[in-house]
């Protein structure tokens, strides 16, 4: 009888700690975003149900705090900028935080979610907004009338910057680290300034493949020039991937190379500095 009466306490200890570790596991998103490399890149970025927010009614944030989150980014300075995440994303190896936020705008409040994608050190690499167009929210801020003095407008060749189809900061070839540290040392010396960085690509491949690439780009181009002493609460990174081409006369009739060659000015990285004067 002892032996019956210490397995069933027994058999009642692991059905807790079962139940325990279901409960935690169901009430939290944890992982909804697929194939999460030790990078901080998601195969396919998935954003919760809104509906299912802790915090319903989500935030109204700083703008300016949004504007200083970046590739690196701690847990403690996410928290710090937008406060805790805003859906039940689980205790333990969590990768992905997600955000319901709100903006004023001209046409009333905009909703926006926010998901921010974490490395295996648990430091931000990847930044998502649902609907895409939310980044703009962040962009327009920093940008006005480039007819205006006071605002200046550099386009840089992606092809000049990057080896082919590559965003990572060791990719970036001699010219093109020569061209953002002159740029980041104008920036500097112009005074304060608001930098938006928007990185866009050619339409060869997926949509989701090119936004993916013109936000990494645009990010490692934010990373150096704050790496080269421009103020990372002034400076945001923006993907527009294949949206805005500039090309008119490229058709999909060419052979790859030739339409490679021909979408060059498709690939480029613009930055837009207000508050620099035109030179």
């Amino acid at each position: 009888m002892r032996y019956s009466i210490n397995v069933s306490k027994a058999a009642r200890s692991a059905l807790l700690a079962i139940a325990i570790a279901g409960a935690l596991s169901a009430c939290g998103t944890r992982h909804i975003s697929r194939d999460i490399s030790p990078e901080g890149v998601a195969g396919e970025v998935v954003f919760p149900d809104p509906a299912r927010a802790v915090l319903a009614e989500g935030t109204f944030p700083n703008v300016a705090d949004l504007r200083s989150i970046g590739p690196g980014v701690t847990k403690d300075q996410l928290y710090q900028a937008l406060g805790r995440p805003h859906f039940r994303e689980g205790l333990v190896g969590v990768r992905e935080w997600d955000y319901l936020l709100h903006f004023r705008t001209p046409e009333g409040v905009v909703t926006c979610q926010y998901k921010v994608i974490f490395d295996r050190d648990y430091r931000g690499q990847s930044f998502h907004w649902s609907p895409a167009s939310c980044a703009d929210l962040l962009a327009d801020t920093a940008r006005t009338d480039t007819t205006k003095p006071g605002v200046r407008r550099v386009n840089l060749s992606a092809d000049a910057l990057f080896a082919f189809a590559r965003h990572e900061a060791g990719d970036i070839l001699p010219r093109g680290k020569e061209l953002l540290t002159q740029l980041a040392s104008d920036i500097r010396e112009a005074g304060p300034s608001l930098v938006t960085v928007i990185g866009h690509t050619d339409r060869i491949g997926s949509a989701d493949a090119n936004q993916l690439l013109s936000q990494r780009r645009a990010d490692t181009i934010r990373a150096l020039l704050v790496s080269n002493g421009v103020p990372a609460d002034s400076i945001i990174a923006v993907g527009k991937g294949k949206a805005e081409p500039v090309t008119t006369s490229c058709t999909d009739a060419l052979a790859r190379p030739a339409l490679v060659e021909c979408l060059t000015s498709d690939r480029r990285v613009e930055v837009e500095v207000r508050g620099v004067a035109a030179r």
